[in-house]
């Protein structure tokens, strides 16, 4: 993702959903109607109209979505790179405080007067992005500025509700979650299905499951997932590490699997890719 702003205003295609991370963006996303299961690192939320998540860049994220039910969301992802000087300027950093901080957090607006002012904001910060694509007359002091307005709607939404924490969970949310965060803690070791079962005192169907069911994905995806964004950042973070020593380091049982896999999910290989982010610094 080499743009430092991309909105998407409404948009409401069902596709195929990867678990997924955007190195270096931040994402403000807005749910507004439909059915959608979200999972964030190692929480599920149940997301109702006017939720809004906010992310960092490197919290894996996916939608479970239903194909056969409505979905309609609105995402911006941006580089806080790109707009933090225009922040110190104006002594506003603060306003990236939350998605640092926190690293990923649901506000729950139940769409009230200000979710309603963010989303018209949204939409105009939509046309002038459409428009600044098109090569028409549109400044990017004026993206940022739209941006701005945005993140302070949204820094007033996060004051309003405190920031929501889930409630009492049931038992396939809860089973569900400490799978994930084994795998978190887990996944540069060598896992199995079985193995993660036996380690949480569950059954291996059941895990099997109820983490498809609650996250759309299998135990095995999940597990690849998070070993794929740790090699990403250990590529750019560091980089003269060998390659082979971080595809281990990672989870990795071969330095040829490591190759096959990282090529196929980014589309480049991992010496490219590092060349590529150390490049865009």
């Amino acid at each position: 993702m080499n743009e430092p702003l991309r909105v998407g205003y409404r948009s409401s295609n069902n596709g195929d959903f990867g678990y997924h991370s955007h190195p270096d963006h931040y994402e403000i996303y807005f749910f507004h109607s439909g059915s959608c299961r979200y999972l964030i690192h190692n929480q599920i939320y149940d997301l109702e109209p006017g939720d809004l998540l906010l992310m960092d860049g490197m919290t894996l994220h996916k939608p479970n979505v239903n194909p056969n039910k409505e979905y309609v969301r609105s995402v911006i992802h941006f580089s806080p790179q790109w707009i933090k000087g225009i922040l110190l300027e104006i002594d506003s950093m603060y306003l990236l405080e939350v998605f640092k901080k926190l690293r990923h957090c649901l506000i729950r607006t139940k769409e009230n007067s200000e979710s309603k002012y963010l989303e018209g904001v949204i939409q105009r910060l939509y046309k002038r992005k459409v428009e600044a694509n098109q090569e028409e007359a549109i400044s990017e002091s004026e993206l940022k500025v739209l941006l701005i307005q945005i993140l302070i709607s949204v820094h007033h939404l996060g004051k309003l509700d405190f920031i929501k924490l889930p409630g009492r969970k049931s038992d396939k949310f809860e089973h569900s979650e400490k799978i994930a965060e084994y795998i978190q803690v887990n996944y540069m070791n060598k896992l199995s299905l079985n193995g993660i079962a036996k380690a949480l005192n569950l059954s291996k169907s059941y895990v099997s499951h109820v983490f498809k069911e609650m996250t759309g994905f299998t135990v095995m995806e999940y597990v690849m997932g998070c070993r794929l964004t740790q090699v990403k950042y250990l590529l750019e973070m560091e980089p003269d590490k060998p390659l082979k020593d971080i595809a281990y380091e990672c989870g990795f049982e071969s330095v040829s699997h490591f190759s096959r896999f990282f090529r196929e999910k980014v589309g480049v290989t991992a010496k490219q890719y590092r060349h590529i982010r150390l490049n865009n610094k």
